[in-house]
């Protein structure tokens, strides 16, 4: 783990680059420092059917979970967080300029005793750091 995932409204396609900005947070995430190259996850979920605040067309979202294993401090938590809403936020700018966007990022914490992972990725990258 961690894994992040964006839903957002299909308003959005054409206007925002999601690979770009799956690259960006996958950066970001990287540079926190707290997880494994191995285990991270970035996608981006387009939601066809939504409804959004007063219901105008224009009224669009991105929300944000970031999945996490169980082992960070809350002040590790809470750095990650900050760190990924800022490269968000900039990358998302010009969204902010008019008043029809809403951006959210919520961390959890996942059970690991309710959580199963299997991993061919991590062997290949560790041998690589070995």
């Amino acid at each position: 783990m961690p894994h992040f995932t964006m839903e957002y409204s299909s308003n959005l396609d054409g206007v925002v680059d999601f690979a770009g900005l799956s690259r960006a947070v996958h950066a970001t995430i990287m540079e926190i420092g707290l997880f494994e190259l191995g285990a991270v996850r970035v996608r981006a979920v387009r939601c066809d059917a939504y409804a959004v605040a007063d219901l105008l067309p224009e009224n669009g979202f991105i929300d944000m979970s970031f999945r996490i294993g169980k082992g960070r401090s809350a002040e590790e938590k809470r750095r990650a967080g900050e760190a990924i809403f800022a490269t968000v936020t900039r990358f998302l700018a010009p969204l902010f300029e008019a008043p029809h966007f809403a951006l959210t990022l919520e961390i959890r914490e996942i059970d690991p005793d309710l959580s199963w992972k299997k991993n061919a990725i991590h062997p290949r990258l560790r041998q690589k750091t070995g």
